[in-house]
C-alpha cells in the first residue's frame, strides 16, 4: 500500500464573476483542471488498472470526460458510450490527457461565442440542449468523475487533493 501524505495540496474553489455565466464556466473550468491534474503523471500500468469492480480506472475516466465534451458542445456521435471508458493500450498518459485539453479548448471556444445561456449550444443540423444546461450538465459529469478520480489516484499512489 502506498504511503499517504498528510498534507493536502487543495485548491480552492474558484472566485467568480458575478453573472450566471461566469460563475458556471468557472466552476466547470475548475473541475476542469482537477480532473487533468488528477491524471497527468499517474503511472502506468496503474492509470489503467481497474480498482474497483466496476472496471473504472483513471485513465479511462479522462477518456470518457473527453467524449462527452466533444458530444456536448461540438455535437460528435458517441456510438457506444461504455466503450469511451477505456483509454486505448497504445495511448499514453501525456496523450490522452492532451486530448482532454484539446477537447476542453474547442469547447471553451464555441462557450466564447454564446452570449444567451437559453439559447442552444451551437451545432449546425443537429438538435442542442440549452448552453445553461449543457454548462451544468458538464459540472455535474465532470464533478462526479472528478470524485472518482480523486479516490482512484489515491489509491495508486496516495496522491489526495484537487
Amino acid at each position: 500500500m502506498a504511503t499517504r501524505d498528510p498534507r493536502r495540496r487543495d485548491t480552492p474553489p474558484p472566485r467568480t464573476g458575478s453573472s450566471e455565466a461566469e460563475t458556471l464556466r468557472g466552476f466547470l473550468d475548475y473541475l476542469r483542471t482537477s480532473v487533468a491534474a488528477k491524471v497527468d503523471g499517474a503511472p502506468e500500468p496503474e492509470v489503467r488498472t481497474a480498482a474497483v469492480r466496476s472496471g473504472t480506472n483513471l485513465l479511462g475516466l479522462l477518456n470518457h470526460l473527453t467524449y462527452v465534451e466533444r458530444a456536448i458542445f461540438l455535437g460528435e456521435h458517441v456510438a457506444d458510450w461504455q466503450a469511451t471508458f477505456r483509454a486505448a493500450p497504445e495511448d499514453s498518459v501525456a496523450e490522452v490527457v492532451a486530448r482532454y485539453r484539446t477537447a476542453v479548448e474547442s469547447a471553451n471556444s464555441v462557450l466564447d461565442g454564446c452570449t444567451d445561456l437559453a439559447a442552444p449550444v451551437p451545432r449546425p443540423g443537429k438538435p442542442a440542449p440549452s448552453v445553461r444546461w449543457a454548462l451544468t450538465h458538464m459540472i455535474e459529469e465532470t464533478g462526479r468523475h472528478a470524485g472518482h478520480a480523486d479516490i482512484l489516484r489515491e489509491l495508486i499512489d496516495g496522491s489526495t487533493g484537487r
